[in-house]
């Protein structure tokens, strides 16, 4: 076996990507969608305050309204038929006409006071500059990961997550038992794209001081590779700040102990300070998970391309071999693989849970190859082929969906983890087999479409954890332990994703009812929470706000009303946890999947 000629880049900086402010580049010559509507807000308000100043006055409990030829308008004491020349004009009669006189000229005066400071105000957004216009759309894109954020800074600050009722830190299992700032580090290039370069520098200060990964704590070497390893590589391509490759290249030293099976597939968890590895006690028979040990290839091509040491690329092409050399009933990859025996576990196969990200990461693997990496387009192909056959079905209401096999049988029913797939579909359209770019365009369309009708279907307009397709219950959640929603991001991600081919102006709109949603039911004082029945009026939060809420949920709303020149998907590839990665053009390295040189 020849080690991969990998390039030498220890030491290299790669420039800092110019973002500028990140959703108007200064190239543009031409305003923005946003700019273009503020511009027509202001232009329809003036015109409005213009014209409908000569037919209106003010109505209020103090004032009386005179006629202007409406034949609708009632003034008190007026006759509208004794002594009017014509039925549309009222006269006002009696003793007290000389006061009404006057007070109709005074309404007079203060509407034309009222016009002409309207017009100055009018006048004065028209010379607002353009910066000035930018800045404002900005703020408003970012409150929401403002109100988070700052929430996390005052209450959780170090802490992995934040309780924001409790308004105190809080963490899981997979983050160990250590303070890891799991939110600074994942929340970190949200920071950047955003432009909240304050909050940016505050993360990294934080990183320098406080980041220590020789703790005696046991991780999920998944959950970390994603949002920490992918976070810190993330940070640093669009930074170009050193500290934060030097954290993603000692937190990797760390995973590499879990690796040491008797198969080379790694344990779900390990030891960050002993090395010691163990998997999750539920999971099979002692096996490891395929979306875990299947989602390490972007990050650990990218260490080895970094760091110029090919020990990373060995271990995740190791695994891909293996994979390759196994039997897969129905050409489906089951969710189980012990790594003592290299033997499946239950036959269980999902795009949702346990499975997702496997399937996402063979595609990225090609993209982020710049399309040179055959080997796992193949792979990708030859298993949505059989995910399509077997597990994507249509309702008797015409939903599309993507069920679950167990043991022989399909279970209808599919998870919000899954609804990325729609997205997945959209991006590997192109490069399809047999032209079939259209179809799997349309194939993330249906699967967009029945992830919002799981929304929809709910008294939040927020999607539950898994909904079923049995008989007249379609795309609503039966079991109450499936109800929640714990701010998770996969369907805004696919909304983002069909936007970005076909400018549907649907899945914008989607993403505005699912962003209002959240605001109105997971904002809270001290940040944002889940809820635990999205078909109650009167939600019970769950009390936690999640890192991937700041790292994929805001990320993603924020791209789906950003320019798609902010972040183009010819040059960046998105991690599943939102961090995007550059495409790596390697005409002179050896990163492609050619089995020749391993």
């Amino acid at each position: 076996m020849t080690t991969p000629a990998l390039l030498p880049l220890s030491g290299r900086r790669i420039p800092p990507l110019n973002l500028g402010p990140p959703s108007f580049p200064h190239h543009r010559a031409t305003l923005r969608l946003s700019e273009k509507f503020i511009l027509l807000l202001i232009l329809s308000a003036f015109i409005t305050l213009c014209f409908g100043a000569f037919f209106f006055l003010p109505d209020s409990s103090k004032h009386k309204r005179f006629d202007l030829g409406l034949e609708d308008v009632l003034i008190p004491h007026v006759d509208a038929n004794r002594g009017a020349k014509n039925p549309g004009v009222f006269l006002i009669h009696g003793p007290d006409e000389h006061r009404h006189r006057e007070e109709e000229e005074r309404l007079r005066n203060k509407i034309r006071a009222d016009h002409e400071k309207a017009l100055e105000e009018a006048k004065e957004k028209l010379k607002k500059s353009r910066e000035e216009i930018r800045a404002e759309i900005q703020t408003e894109k970012n409150k929401m990961m403002k109100h988070a954020w700052d929430n996390y800074r005052i209450y959780g600050w170090g802490h992995n997550e934040l309780r924001p009722i409790a308004r105190k830190g809080h963490s899981t299992n997979i983050f160990g038992s250590s303070q890891m700032g799991a939110t600074i580090v994942d929340a970190l290039d949200t920071l950047y794209i955003m432009g909240l370069l304050d909050e940016f520098r505050d993360g990294q200060k934080w990183i320098e001081d406080n980041l220590d990964f020789s703790v005696n704590s046991e991780v999920s070497v998944f959950e970390v590779n994603i949002r920490f390893i992918g976070g810190l590589l993330s940070a640093y391509y669009l930074s170009g700040e050193e500290i934060f490759k030097i954290k993603a290249v000692q937190l990797a030293e760390k995973l590499l102990p879990a690796f040491n099976t008797p198969t080379g597939i790694p344990w779900a968890m390990v030891n960050l300070k002993s090395g010691v590895g163990r998997n999750w006690g539920w999971a099979s028979a002692g096996s490891s998970i395929l979306a875990e040990f299947g989602t390490l290839h972007m990050e650990f091509v990218h260490l080895s391309y970094l760091t110029g040491d090919p020990v990373y690329y060995k271990k995740v092409m190791h695994i891909r071999k293996l994979l390759q050399k196994m039997d897969r009933p129905n050409g489906l990859y089951p969710n189980y693989l012990n790594p003592r025996t290299g033997r499946w576990g239950q036959y269980h196969t999902s795009v949702g849970g346990l499975g997702d990200s496997f399937y996402e990461y063979l595609l990225k693997a090609w993209l982020m190859s710049d399309k040179t990496d055959h080997e796992a387009r193949k792979m990708y192909d030859d298993a949505i082929e059989a995910i399509e056959k077997h597990l994507i079905k249509k309702s008797r209401g015409g939903l599309t969906f993507i069920g679950e096999w167990k043991n022989g049988h399909l279970e209808k029913k599919m998870g919000h983890l899954a609804c990325f797939a729609g997205g997945m579909f959209a991006l590997g359209a192109d490069g399809s087999r047999m032209d079939k770019a259209g179809h799997y365009l349309e194939l993330g369309a249906e699967i967009a479409h029945t992830c919002h009708e799981s929304y929809d279907r709910t008294a939040l307009k927020l999607g539950p954890e898994s909904f079923k397709f049995d008989g007249a219950v379609e795309a609503v959640a039966v079991r109450q332990a499936e109800k929640y929603y714990i701010l998770r991001p996969e369907v805004i991600e696919t909304y983002w994703y069909l936007w970005r081919f076909t400018h549907d102006p649907r899945y914008r709109r989607w993403g505005w009812e699912a962003a209002l949603a959240i605001e109105k039911y997971c904002r809270v004082s001290g940040g944002f929470s889940g809820v635990k029945d999205v078909y109650s009026s009167t939600p019970t939060h769950d009390d936690v706000q999640q890192s991937f809420f700041l790292a994929e949920t805001l990320k993603y709303l924020y791209l789906l009303f950003s320019g798609d020149d902010l972040l183009p998907l010819d040059h960046w590839v998105f991690n599943t946890e939102a961090h995007p990665l550059p495409v790596l053009h390697l005409s002179n390295t050896t990163l492609s999947g050619n089995p020749a040189v391993l």
